[in-house]
């Protein structure tokens, strides 16, 4: 393996990882605060990886397509099991649970800039500042791609369950039945470059955040 493969690997796998487990995390805690448990239960309210990884989504497809330098890097991990039968208030309370997600990548984001800040102001890694910064923005720049991603409002994504808060019961119910064929209309979007359009919010955060760093 060439050492540009292993510094591909090293930039945008391991954000990538951890950036992936922070959102389940996410998702995971909110439902104990909701009053369901489930995710700890089941070991899942952890930053480890392997208690959220999905062989194909977390390691092969996205390990791969770094390695052999594809267009398209992507990934998923399991989805963290929510008992709706714990929550109060289903509606509202998995709302909060699948917004989570999404603001959880929101805050690593800000808070890679805020590094990115402290870095400049006081002159840390003084002989490594260019490949610190490239590493940052990389993380930086995966968390917006997966929290603007996420929030795209159509199911299995966070951001149908977070639209359903607002739809009827009957049309919600109807959505749930179509996820697979949604899924399927997903991936097709992914690999066609559909998606590109993610670019232009995930460009306008990153460039207001880099303002706000530096």
């Amino acid at each position: 393996m060439s050492s540009d493969v292993i510094q591909r690997l090293v930039v945008f796998f391991g954000p990538f990882l951890f950036a992936l487990c922070f959102h389940e995390y996410a998702h995971g805690l909110v439902a104990k605060w909701r009053g369901d448990n489930t995710a700890e239960r089941l070991g899942r309210l952890t930053l480890n990886p392997f208690a959220h990884a999905d062989v194909i989504g977390t390691f092969v497809f996205p390990i791969m397509s770094i390695v052999l330098n594809l267009p398209i890097s992507f990934g998923w991990a399991k989805p963290v099991p929510v008992d709706s039968r714990n929550l109060k208030n289903v509606r509202t309370d998995m709302f909060w649970i699948a917004l989570a997600g999404p603001m959880s990548n929101v805050l690593l984001a800000i808070v890679s800039a805020v590094f990115l800040h402290l870095i400049v102001r006081f002159d840390m890694f003084v002989g490594f500042q260019t490949g610190v910064f490239e590493f940052i923005k990389t993380f930086m720049t995966l968390n917006l791609f997966l929290a603007f991603f996420n929030i795209i409002p159509i199911h299995p994504l966070d951001g149908g369950k977070v639209l359903a808060r607002f739809l009827p019961a009957s049309i919600n119910y109807k959505l749930e039945q179509n996820e697979g064929i949604m899924s399927m209309i997903l991936m097709v979007l992914l690999f066609s470059g559909a998606i590109r359009f993610l670019s232009y919010p995930v460009i306008l955060a990153y460039n207001f955040l880099m303002q706000m760093a530096i």
